[in-house]
């Protein structure tokens, strides 16, 4: 009968021949745009990425409740039925840092994404498509926050 104390000993054994090998990555290192990440406004976000002024477009949705009872986990949506766009963006103006959510888009990737976001107020939040010419579309939606999640 295996231990779990022989069961970790395998495996670290398997680690290391792995590891010996080359077959395991040293270092894995997410890619991180801080310039984005820091930006205060819609027009210094899309900068951030290389695109150009914001237009709105109907080619751009959001989704979300008109009022969210808890600013922690306000439930957002966001698609584009835009043509060559190869990147979302979820921003909320009034939060201290304005880029919530990025997804990565390509031709396998269905441009829709739901997902939470915390909100530190009532605020404006824009969904962002950009293409690969550096164009830029939002649409935006206010949201009403009753209780707020980013420290408040």
């Amino acid at each position: 009968m295996s231990t779990r104390r022989d069961m970790l000993a395998a495996s670290l054994r398997v680690a290391g021949l792995l590891a010996a090998a080359g077959l395991v990555p040293r270092a894995a290192l997410a890619a991180w745009n801080a310039a984005a990440f820091e930006a205060k406004s819609l027009a210094d976000a899309t900068k951030a990425f290389g695109g150009s002024a914001p237009v709105a477009s109907n080619a751009v949705t959001i989704t979300g409740p008109d009022i969210a009872e808890n600013g922690a986990v306000v439930p957002v949506g966001c698609a584009t039925t835009q043509a060559g766009a190869t990147r979302l963006l979820l921003l909320v103006e009034k939060n201290p840092n304005v880029l919530a959510a990025m997804f990565d888009l390509s031709d396998s990737v269905e441009p829709s994404f739901n997902t939470r976001v915390k909100m530190s107020q009532s605020s404006n939040v824009y969904a962002v498509a950009m293409t690969g010419d550096g164009k830029v579309l939002y649409a935006h939606k206010e949201i009403k926050v009753t209780l707020g999640g980013c420290g408040g």
